[in-house]
């Protein structure tokens, strides 16, 4: 296993829709296992393999217990509801803004044994799967803001950068 480089804002990889996993392979399992060991190593609760420069459909979540768990080709087939928290991303250290999402949402996927596996999420765990599946499709938490705090923020990060050792002051994704 290996902790590798979390691609921040600004990298064209974050900007694409990820590949479907075709067949798992030993190296499906290997940046599996480095995704798992990055976010751990980055303090995060989820991680996508586009913030790792792999663009596949395929993210890591850790669930209250901090144990991690794959999602290959993860949909969400459901959701409802909305609520308001504050969000971050490891791939834009240290900008954090609420951020309105479903309230709950259920999660189909494949697991690294190829099984079917459904997630009902509600809570935190509804808003790391909403967060990591947008990132499966090129979407970063800041594109969720309204206009006004989404340019806010990109002049921001325009003029001052990002920081390289940000904080985490809320759950980073």
């Amino acid at each position: 296993m290996a902790i590798l480089k979390v691609r921040r804002y600004g990298d064209p990889t974050l900007r694409r829709r990820a590949d479907s996993v075709g067949e798992i392979t030993p190296e499906t399992r290997r940046i599996v296992a480095d995704m798992m060991e990055t976010m751990y190593d980055e303090a995060g609760i989820g991680l996508a393999a586009p913030q790792i420069g792999v663009s596949v459909r395929l993210i890591v979540i850790s669930d209250e217990s901090r144990e991690a768990r794959a999602l290959v080709n993860p949909v969400i087939a459901e959701h409802g509801g909305e609520a308001t928290a504050e969000e971050g991303c490891l791939s834009i250290p240290g900008v954090f803004a609420q951020v309105t999402r479903s309230a709950w949402a259920r999660v189909e996927a494949t697991d690294l044994e190829g099984r079917p596996v459904s997630i009902l999420g509600r809570g935190l765990l509804a808003r790391v799967l909403q967060h990591e599946l947008d990132h499966l499709d090129g979407v970063l938490f800041i594109d969720r803001l309204d206009p006004v705090a989404r340019d806010r923020i990109k002049r921001k990060i325009k003029k001052e950068g990002l920081p390289e050792d940000a904080p985490h002051r809320a759950f980073a994704l």
